[in-house]
Formats: structure tokens, sequence, C-alpha cells
């Protein structure tokens, strides 16, 4: 279907809506977990939309990827074994492998339909790291599965959907799920997670993450980064054993990209860096002030 007329509503919450002009329906179908859709939109491209909520654009999506994946991979010395919870469009492996030291991937996402369909839908995202030789690709349950095996990594990556009430992730952003994961994670290991909205005003999800990580890691660093097609600052959380990547100046990451990461960055840099992890005065007061603690029978809802 091709129009000018079709606009699409992303209900940022019950009192805010952002439109996409919707020049094209490239897909729409129905998995066993979710409503998948990719449409061309009239302003950020071509974009994936889960259950009606946008997970990326062609126009940024490089820029939540490059702030999801690279301060934690460089906040590991040496990063041999990656898992990615999530990560359905391949790109969150496509930057991994901008990293030579990355022996093995495991991702780990519930929904196959998901995958197939970016697959061939967005190649730009994933640019064939799927068929990379390092890649274990599994259709799981990825709390299911590491509660199960006995495996550590050097570094997790959490790229779920947000916690939406009847969805399938909102249990994998709990206290005892994070216990689990730091478990997982080798001596040096780090973990980074994507987090919701810091919107002031919109940054409880956020705010009650950093609280429950802080159950379970000696080291718990907050960042942004502005991504337009979500129309906010969206946040993420690395949590470490052992390293802070808040301490780095960006002279020494600019250092740390050029000999540990091979391949064209477009977002991520020293200066963004540093930038990131400069939260604003009130995001701090509202990190400060939280007492949430996300379980099971306390979980947390994105809108």
């Amino acid at each position: 279907m091709t129009t000018n007329s079709y606009w699409f509503n992303d209900y940022l919450t019950p009192d805010l809506t952002l439109q996409h002009s919707v020049k094209n329906v490239l897909y729409t179908g129905q998995s066993k977990y979710q409503k998948i859709e990719i449409v061309q939109t009239g302003t950020f491209g071509v974009m994936l939309v889960l259950d009606g909520k946008p997970q990326s654009s062609e126009f940024d999506e490089h820029i939540y990827h490059e702030a999801l994946v690279h301060a934690a991979m460089l906040t590991h010395p040496n990063p041999q074994s990656v898992y990615v919870a999530g990560g359905g469009e391949g790109a969150t492996l496509r930057e991994l492998y901008k990293h030579p030291s990355v022996k093995i991937a495991v991702m780990v996402d519930l929904d196959d339909q998901v995958v197939k369909v970016c697959k061939k839908w967005l190649t730009k995202w994933h640019m064939g790291a799927f068929d990379d030789k390092r890649t274990i690709l599994q259709f799981k349950d990825a709390k299911a599965q590491l509660e199960n095996e006995t495996t550590k990594y050097d570094v997790i990556i959490s790229d779920i959907p947000d916690p939406l009430e009847g969805g399938p992730a909102y249990l994998l952003f709990t206290r005892n799920f994070y216990k689990m994961l730091s478990q997982r994670l080798t001596p040096d290991g780090v973990l980074v997670v994507q987090a919701g909205f810091t919107t002031p005003g919109m940054s409880q999800v956020f705010t009650a993450i950093h609280n429950t990580l802080e159950g379970a890691f000696p080291i718990v660093a907050p960042y942004q980064a502005l991504i337009p097609s979500f129309s906010s600052t969206w946040g993420f959380i690395i949590a470490s054993k052992k390293y802070d990547p808040r301490k780095w100046s960006s002279a020494h990451v600019d250092g740390m990209i050029r000999q540990r990461v091979k391949g064209p960055l477009r977002f991520y840099d020293g200066v963004t860096h540093t930038g990131m992890f400069s939260l604003p005065k009130g995001l701090r007061e509202s990190i400060d002030k939280e007492t949430m603690i996300i379980t099971e029978k306390k979980p947390v809802f994105a809108y």
C-alpha cells in the first residue's frame, strides 16, 4: 500500500502521541508473541514496529546500537565471549563484530519470526552479521536458558523490548534476573541494558532499573543518548564488577577506539562518550530518590 494519508501513532504515554507519516507498508504479520510491522516512514525511513511500538529506524538506528554496544565493550579489557538477549534486527551483532577480540556471540531471541523478517527486510541493519561464523543464534526464552546453564560471558547485552504489561520481556528486568546475570559473567564481566525513556516525567522505568541493578552490581553507570525517532533521550545502564566507564576522558576513549574498534562509527567517540554519561541534574536527582526495586511480584511496566 502506498499512500500519503496514512499515519502511524506511537503512544509515548496515555497523554502524548508521536505521529509518523507512512509512505509504504513493507511487511505486516503476527508471530506467536507479537505483531510485527516494517513500514516506510516519511521522516525516519524504514522502521521496525513491534506491538505498535517503534524499535528502530533507518535514520537513527546507528545511534541506538552504537550507544548500546561500544561503551560496554570498551569497559571490558578484552571481551571475547558475548551474550545478547534480544537484538532481533541483528544490528547489535553488527556493532559487536567491530571488536576483533570477539570470538563468540550467543544471540538468544524469543521470537524467530522477528529475526526471519529482519533478515529479509533490514539488511542495512544486520549487514550479514547473522551469518558470521562467530554467531550462535538461538530462539529461546533468555531467562529460562540462562537459568539452566553455567556458561560465563565477558559481556552480556540486554537488548530486549520494553517491559510492557502482558508482553514477553517484563520478567527480564527484575532483581533476581540481574543477580543471575551477575553470576553468568566472568570476573571482569560487564552488563549493559537498554533502559527506556530518560525524558523528564517519563523516566520512572529507567530509574527503577538503575535502583534494581544497584542490588546486584558494585558499579552501576547510567547514560543516555538522543534517539530522534523515539522523540526522546533514551537510557542505557552499564553494570560492572570492576570497571567504571564514567572515569574515562574523551582522549582516552578515542585512544581505545583507535586500538580496539575496526570499522566505521557514525555516532560514538570520546566527546560523545563523556556527554552520554553527563546526566542532567533533574535526572540525577530522580535516580537518587528512586526506591523501587523490580521483582516478579512487583514488576515495572512501560507505557
